[in-house]
């Protein structure tokens, strides 16, 4: 009894110590007021600036375009890989590739970004656009194929070994057995790589320069002169965004495991 009091008390205050800052932070996106020190009133006046705010759109659909791109391909990259990872029979040098993997994604992000800085520098890369996508594939890659590793795991080799003695053909094995069994690691993998590129920060400080910029950077250059109540609107948007994105796949996953019950039954 005291064990279970404990431990429900236990995660009543983690849910509490990390959902009190966003809630706090969404409920003064509706002050009338310019500060975070009083509420004033309820008004959807920062929501308002917020779209007339131009500069801070750009930044938006800047920072979007580059996750989308940056996840679409390093998951187009990470699944490749896991593959090429799977299929190497050498199991010591299996498990050094999926090291190495590791190895990136535990990396502190200072480091990747001073490489990257050295590398761009090296080889005149122009800092911008160009440059903050490269870096976000980078470390995205690590990520799609940490997603997509268990779920080829959990396959039969004997199912792809069956198949080519049938005469199926690698792309056949790849889009008939391989795909939709790593369909749902890819779709996390995408996703979570969307969303590390969405909040990078040290990644993207170090790369990023010509007049380009994300939303991360940008946020943390107006800290400095002191942030408006406008990033208070823009991350309650994100954050229903991403709760919703969140439920709906959950809902997509449990109707997924339903169907896949009912027709093994």
């Amino acid at each position: 009894m005291f064990k279970k009091i404990s431990r429900n008390l236990f995660l009543t205050m983690m849910f509490i110590f990390l959902y009190f800052p966003i809630f706090y932070l969404i409920i003064y996106s509706f002050n009338s007021g310019d500060t975070m020190v009083s509420f004033d009133g309820f008004s959807l006046k920062w929501y308002r600036e917020l779209l007339h705010n131009k500069d801070i759109l750009i930044i938006i659909l800047n920072t979007v375009i580059v996750a989308l791109i940056s996840a679409l391909i390093a998951s187009i990259i990470g699944t490749l890989g896991a593959i090429a990872i799977y299929q190497t029979k050498n199991k010591q040098k299996q498990n050094i590739l999926y090291s190495l993997n590791s190895v990136l994604i535990i990396s502190p992000d200072v480091i990747i970004g001073i490489s990257f800085l050295l590398l761009f520098t090296v080889f005149a890369i122009p800092f911008g656009f160009m440059s903050v996508c490269l870096a976000h594939i980078a470390f995205s890659i690590p990520v799609v194929v940490i997603m997509i590793l268990p779920k080829l795991n959990q396959l039969n080799g004997n199912i792809i070994y069956a198949a080519k003695d049938l005469g199926a053909s690698e792309y056949q094995v790849f889009s008939r057995i391989l795909l939709p069994l790593i369909k749902p690691g890819l779709i996390i993998g995408f996703f979570t790589a969307f969303t590390y590129s969405l909040d990078d920060f040290a990644v993207t400080f170090f790369v990023t320069g010509n007049g380009f910029t994300t939303l991360a950077v940008n946020i943390y250059s107006s800290a400095r002169i002191g942030i408006s109540l406008e990033i208070n609107a823009l991350s309650t948007i994100i954050f229903v965004i991403t709760f919703v994105m969140a439920i709906l796949y959950y809902i997509f996953e449990i109707r997924g495991g339903k169907s896949k019950y009912v027709k093994n039954n």
